[in-house]
């Protein structure tokens, strides 16, 4: 925006050019008459001006109210503030005087005055009527006095419309300087616009409803999805004087156009019913629902009947997506899903259809690169600033202007957006950034007062509850109409734009140093990058992905939010919360280890054992089992590999059974791994050793076994026959001893070779990894 925006017809009145004149001659006939006569006493007027530049600052002036801000013919004029003395010297015979400046040309001239300090006479204009003066015999050193000057308009000489100079100062002598003099001053600004204007500006106040990010990507275990808060930093917004709380009780009377991030309205959802908080290591109970109910139903009834444009979810940073995040494959793609949510979450939470057309970068700073990444989620309009956007006229030009490729760049005039920004915790603060942004409306409207123009204005996306405070007190002082009238931000979008404004979009290199240094890092949108890369192949084997896809699809919207911009700390600490809380979920779906496992035979199963912690069930996934060995060891009708499916409940295990071959002895290297069906591998490996024996500690035991029953069945054929043969020596019956031992020759052995049944499958398997040792089934 043009600096040197004028407007036409604004000089002050004939009597108070022949005063000033008058002044002007006086002035130089005494510094002639200095030169000509010598060295004489100085005159007050002269000492007054030659200690302008320090002896005006001995006291400071401060302004705390001024009523009425936009006064009328008939109304009565009141400041009140505080005079404090700085210097040393105690202050004697000192005023408190009002002084009303000449009109000002220009909005340019506006700044010039605000920027001043010290005392100028011919400048600050004379104080007006004695009687209006408040009188102070004597301000001792490091000592306040309070002030109220109250004086009827009709005395002020307001003549023509304009802005007027309005100064406040004090005027005293101290015991180094024995003379009346002003030694302290603070100007404000004094719009003077009684009667309505021919034409009117069409004025359009954006009211932002923004937040920072306060929900961790964890949710509860339970059906409703418990969330988790960070902290409850928000409750103490949403509460009674509370940033957001004073936004939306501000905002509700005021004409303006609400712009609000979907993320703030689905946070405090969230918070309506039961909510958990970090508390350390662990979470405890939140306890703010009823302040989170109270503050939505204060947004619906403020939002309905007006607009509302929403920003996409999370207010993604655009600047930082166009500078740093295009060159990372995926950045640009949560765009348009953060523009979907964004409608429905709004529209669900607050009943009222939301505009999803607008793109807002941060601080209104464009260049080409941030406008192609603005619309490629579908928005045709772009939220600018005039000091982007800079236009080289006499007057400040409608704010709507066709930037190319069907996009139209509504651009806010950059004094009116930066106005409140500042400290508006003091009431004199507040009380001069009020009058400065009511003149400069009004030098706005005057510069061309025979065109009527659109003008918008997007001020700091996050205010304070003070900066809030002083906005509302600003806008309600336009409520009356006399030089503006107030227009929706959708209608000032398609206002017909000024053919001689700027549409030329700058270049990345005009983008501000200052707000690049706050950008994302490419850091971040690899992270981004690689936390969704995760989702997407985690996703795939759930039978509820809802339950994770959403949750963490909002807070990778949230790691790209303008709000992390001055936090990089902090920024980075909840991206790697995000992902590591990601990655966790991912590991209760695994594989039990295995250490060594024994083969005795040549064929036999091999069981593997699938966990499930997660609370929902798994699917679609395929569990691989490789031989290293398959001569020695073969899988699946002699291959080396063996694949099943694999499908699990919620808090579950399953043994899958693979079917193996050993055609050799010794160990053979196994692993296990588990896939998606598209064939990425989920998780890591796990490898185990199967030892191949033929001869196994049960096989020896069976034969040791038989060796025994033989042994013990040789001695007992020895004792039988020994004792038959002592019954033959004492009698003569040798022949049916004979017989006796025949009867008794054989006994059979068990079979060494005989296999063992095999183990019954169980639907759940111990979570603990197989001992050393373990024997397969055969």
């Amino acid at each position: 925006m043009a600096k040197a925006a004028d407007f036409k017809g604004m000089s002050p009145s004939p009597a108070r050019r022949w005063l000033r004149r008058t002044a002007s001659v006086i002035t130089g006939a005494l510094l002639v008459a200095g030169l000509l006569c010598g060295p004489a006493a100085p005159s007050p007027y002269a000492a007054e001006t030659a200690e302008a530049a320090t002896n005006s600052r001995t006291v400071d002036v401060s302004l705390d109210t001024l009523t009425p801000v936009a006064p009328g013919k008939s109304d009565t004029l009141t400041i009140s503030g505080s005079v404090y003395n700085k210097g040393k010297q105690t202050v004697t015979d000192a005023q408190v005087d009002l002084r009303v400046g000449p009109t000002l040309s220009s909005r340019t001239a506006i700044d010039r005055v605000g920027a001043r300090t010290g005392y100028a006479s011919g400048i600050d204009g004379a104080p007006v009527d004695g009687k209006y003066t408040v009188k102070i015999p004597k301000l001792p050193s490091h000592i306040s006095r309070d002030f109220t000057l109250s004086v009827p308009v009709s005395e002020l000489g307001l003549d023509d419309d304009g802005v007027y100079q309005l100064g406040v100062s004090l005027s005293g002598q101290t015991p180094a300087e024995p003379f009346d003099h002003v030694l302290g001053i603070e100007r404000t600004f004094l719009p003077w616009q009684p009667e309505a204007t021919a034409k009117k500006t069409q004025f359009t106040y954006l009211w932002p409803l923004i937040s920072s990010t306060h929900l961790t990507a964890e949710t509860g275990s339970d059906e409703q999805q418990t969330p988790v808060f960070e902290d409850e930093t928000l409750a103490r917004e949403l509460a009674p004087g509370g940033r957001l709380e004073q936004l939306v009780s501000l905002g509700s009377d005021l004409p303006v156009t609400w712009v609000i991030d979907p993320d703030l309205l689905a946070t405090v959802d969230a918070m309506t019913r039961n909510y958990r908080v970090k508390n350390g290591t662990t979470t405890v109970a939140g306890k703010n629902q009823a302040l989170a109910k109270r503050w939505l139903r204060s947004v619906e009834a403020a939002v309905q009947g007006r607009k509302v444009v929403a920003l996409p979810f999370a207010d993604p940073d655009l600047a930082s997506l166009a500078h740093r995040g295009k060159d990372v494959s995926g950045s640009l793609s949560h765009l348009q899903p953060a523009t979907e949510v964004a409608e429905t979450t709004v529209e669900t939470i607050v009943h009222v259809k939301p505009t999803v057309d607008f793109a807002w970068p941060v601080d209104g700073a464009i260049d080409s690169s941030i406008v192609d990444v603005a619309t490629s989620a579908g928005a045709h309009k772009v939220i600018a600033r005039s000091d982007s956007l800079r236009d080289d006229l006499s007057y400040t030009p409608s704010s709507a202007r066709p930037i190319g490729g069907g996009t139209t760049a509504v651009v806010a005039d950059d004094r009116l957006s930066t106005a409140f920004q500042g400290d508006m915790l003091t009431t004199g603060s507040s009380t001069l950034a009020v009058q400065e942004f009511l003149a400069q409306t009004l030098a706005l409207t005057l510069q061309a007062p025979a065109k009527e123009r659109s003008i918008v204005v997007a001020p700091q996306r996050m205010p304070t509850a003070s900066q809030a405070q002083s906005m509302a007190r600003a806008l309600k002082a336009l409520n009356a109409q006399r030089w503006t009238r107030p227009l929706d931000l959708v209608a000032a979008a398609g206002a017909k734009p000024d053919a001689d404004a700027t549409t030329r979009v700058p270049p990345s290199s005009r983008y501000p140093g200052q707000l690049r240094k706050q950008e994302l890092p490419v850091q971040a949108f690899q992270d981004i990058r690689t936390t969704q890369s995760t989702l997407d192949n985690f996703k795939v084997i759930l039978t509820a992905q809802d339950r994770v896809v959403t949750p963490f699809g909002r807070a990778i919207d949230r790691e790209m939010s303008t709000s992390w911009r001055g936090s990089p700390a902090a920024a980075q600490q909840y991206r790697d919360s995000v992902r590591t809380y990601l990655q966790s979920l991912t590991e209760e779906v695994q594989l039990i280890e295995k250490s060594q496992v024994t083969l005795s035979g040549r064929s036999a199963t091999i069981p593997v054992t699938v966990q499930n912690k997660l609370v929902q069930g798994i699917d679609h996934l395929v569990l691989r089992l490789k031989s290293d060995n398959p001569t020695r060891l073969s899988l699946d009708d002699d291959k080396g590999i063996a694949e099943q499916p694999i499908k699990v409940e919620g808090g579950h295990s399953q043994s899958v059974k693979f079917a193996a071959s050993a055609n050799a002895n010794g160990p053979v290297q196994m692993t296990a791994q588990l896939y998606t069906e598209d064939g990425k591998p989920y998780g890591l490996p796990m490898e185990f050793t199967v030892k191949v024996s033929e001869i196994t500690p049960t096989v020896m035991l069976v034969i040791a076994g038989g060796v025994l029953l033989l042994v013990l069945a040789g001695v007992r054929m020895y004792s039988q026959r020994k004792r038959a043969a002592a019954r033959e020596a004492a009698t003569e019956g040798a022949e049916a001893a004979e017989g006796t031992e025949g009867s008794e020759g054989d006994i059979d052995s068990p079979d060494p070779g005989q296999a063992s049944d095999p183990t019954p499958d169980t639907g759940r398997e111990s979570g603990d990894p197989s001992d050393t040792g373990e024997k397969v089934d055969r």
